[in-house]
């Protein structure tokens, strides 16, 4: 079962992450989301169990719990939906409203 993990304190990396939820059971993957450009964390992630029973005991061990200051929001990750939207790549350049530069009449 795969747990999502968010609030995650920007200190917290992928082994750390999998530090945090191994007392619970074995995991078999400890993923931090991090922003493709920059390479920092976004705040969360996503920990998957190597059975259910596991998991569920994380998420009751660890939502809310506060690690480093911030509270932990823990809860069964579910599937990304196929009909949302995706947001459009790219540097967002070329379209929008233009800056800097003087008109020249």
């Amino acid at each position: 079962m795969k747990v999502y993990v968010g609030n995650l304190p920007f200190t917290v990396d992928s082994e750390k992450l999998k530090a945090l939820f191994a007392e619970f059971g074995e995991v078999e993957e400890a993923t931090v989301i991090s922003d493709k450009f920059s390479g920092r964390s976004k705040g969360f992630g996503f920990v998957t169990f190597k059975d259910d029973e596991s998991a569920k005991k994380a998420i009751s061990g660890m939502n809310e719990k506060d690690i480093e200051g911030r509270a932990l929001k823990v809860n069964e990750a579910k599937p990304m939906d196929p009909d949302r939207p995706r947001r459009p790549q790219g540097d967002g350049g070329g379209r929008g409203f233009g800056g800097g530069g003087q008109r020249r009449f």
